[in-house]
């Protein structure tokens, strides 16, 4: 197996638990780079949240926000786009208000983040992550026919897991219901999966999925981790998902990605 690429999740995974890209991991996405290997990003974030990394990362090409359901480039194009069926996001909506207490709720559209509550659990954290504001509003009904992603948001992991479990059952086959952490519920177009992403972002770029390592942290890269050639989990990830990968690497506070390029792709490790 010969890697020609790698794809990377955000989140618990190339950037630290401050959000933040550190030096080591640039470092290596650089020497990846001079390898003659690809790099390039999937994340549950939508664009405003990716953009600031893309300078940093050197990345001109195809990287894709909220799972796959946005392909851009860091000159704004949009390569593709879909969005959450109206009448499946009408029945999510519905589906939470019927019986899922102190669950709050963000829609993201138009490359916006709307909430329920701009102070409820882990708004701060979003706000770094999305690079931008919510904006509070009282009703999601007017941005329903567009919506990019729909998060349940709440600390109560086993509510957020019936909840799961109910909307999936229901709305499984029309859409991704996903958990990108514990305490998130995403909903996404059915193609807005990170196994359709990685797809689409190999073959931008003329690469066999043989040939394509993945590494993530949580269930919503699971898609990607079953598809690539190489499959990375990271040292925090969930025991389900270090199971159903092919390597472990470090933690993301510890440069698990680099550590991976260093000791998984570069130097032929994953043979």
């Amino acid at each position: 197996m010969a890697i020609r690429l790698l794809v990377s999740d955000l989140d618990g995974t190339l950037v630290n638990r401050d959000k933040q890209l550190t030096p080591g991991t640039i470092a290596a996405v650089e020497r990846l780079r001079s390898a003659g290997i690809g790099f390039t990003v999937i994340s549950a974030r939508p664009m405003s949240g990716i953009r600031p990394l893309l300078a940093p990362l050197g990345l001109d090409g195809d990287v894709a926000a909220f799972n796959g359901g946005i392909v851009f480039r860091r000159d704004g194009t949009i390569v593709s786009h879909v969005t959450i069926p109206e009448d499946v996001a009408r029945g999510v909506m519905a589906m939470m208000a019927e019986g899922a207490e102190g669950v709050d709720t963000w829609v993201f559209a138009d490359d916006r983040w709307y909430a329920s509550d701009g102070d409820g659990p882990h708004t701060r954290s979003e706000r770094r992550s999305s690079a931008q504001e919510p904006v509070v509003v009282a009703s999601f009904d007017h941005l329903l026919d567009r919506a990019d992603k729909i998060t349940f948001v709440s600390d109560d992991e086993a509510a957020l897991r019936a909840l799961y479990q109910r909307v999936h059952a229901r709305f499984g086959e029309r859409a991704t219901v996903a958990q990108s952490q514990t305490y998130y519920l995403d909903v996404t177009a059915t193609t807005a999966n990170k196994g359709d992403g990685i797809a689409a972002l190999a073959g931008a770029l003329g690469v066999d999925l043989a040939d394509t390592a993945a590494i993530g942290d949580q269930a919503n890269d699971l898609p990607m981790l079953a598809r690539a050639g190489l499959s990375i989990a990271m040292g925090n990830a969930p025991d389900a998902v270090r199971a159903k990968a092919r390597k472990t690497t470090r933690t993301n506070d510890e440069d698990g990605v680099a550590h991976a390029i260093d000791t998984m792709i570069l130097a032929r490790g994953d043979k």
